[in-house]
């Protein structure tokens, strides 16, 4: 059974700065889903800076397991931010199935009762519903039903973004084939806003491209680890 959020014990605080301008936001409504690389389940701490930066609340569902506090209180050192905000303004909940995802994003509307977030952030959906050991019909109903959560917080003030990996194995674990198979591409439609990491093999900068309902003027982004201070993955 997943467990209710709770707050995350980082390091002791520091003092905190002007936060500077990273490329790293999330958008401040909508469904936004990013994909495009293996790592992209752990990408979602880049964008928390700004978010805590700016006094937002986070709700973290993480189904990749990826969660790592200690590398989120070396971001907030990098950018001269109090560890402690971070503790304050994150709650996370893990989910190790993907029954226990779609439960998670069921209770969002009663969490969000108790700890008023701003942002939610989801990793591994789609992917923990490829698991193998789930048959296809029970994978299939939970999705569905991890779908209508999604559509049932639209009126709430809430940015929602999802991280996930799944097409980089969705062929290998599904068999390329409905009813898994289709997944990405049920989530993806849903989305208001869609982002591809890539890599740019001649620079070495990681791009976030968008490719769908994406601001025109943030339709190609790149940046590097030596610019902004990314520890590489």
């Amino acid at each position: 059974m997943a467990s209710d959020p709770i707050p995350v014990a980082l390091a002791a605080p520091v003092a905190p700065s002007p936060l500077p301008r990273r490329p790293w936001v999330l958008p401040p409504a909508g469904l936004a889903v990013f994909y495009g690389r293996p790592e992209t389940p752990r990408l979602f701490h880049y964008f928390l800076p700004r978010l805590l930066g700016e006094g937002k609340r986070v709700l973290c569902l993480d189904g990749a397991n990826r969660f790592d506090p200690l590398l989120i209180a070396r971001l907030a050192r990098q950018r001269g931010i109090a560890a402690a905000e971070f503790n304050q303004r994150i709650r996370v909940a893990r989910a190790f199935t993907c029954f226990q995802l779609t439960e998670l994003l069921v209770r969002v509307p009663r969490f969000v009762e108790t700890f008023a977030a701003d942002a939610l952030i989801v990793t591994a959906l789609p992917d923990l519903y490829f698991d193998e050991d789930v048959r296809d019909r029970d994978a299939s109903v939970a999705f569905r039903h991890a779908l209508d959560a999604l559509r049932a917080l639209r009126p709430l003030p809430l940015g929602v973004a999802v991280f996930s990996d799944a097409t980089s194995f969705a062929t290998a674990r599904s068999g390329g084939a409905a009813p898994r198979g289709a997944m990405f591409t049920q989530l993806a439609a849903q989305a208001t806003e869609l982002w591809r990491f890539a890599l740019d093999g001649e620079n070495g900068k990681l791009r976030l491209v968008g490719e769908k309902g994406c601001s025109p003027g943030l339709q190609t982004r790149g940046f590097s680890d030596v610019d902004h201070q990314i520890p590489r993955l």
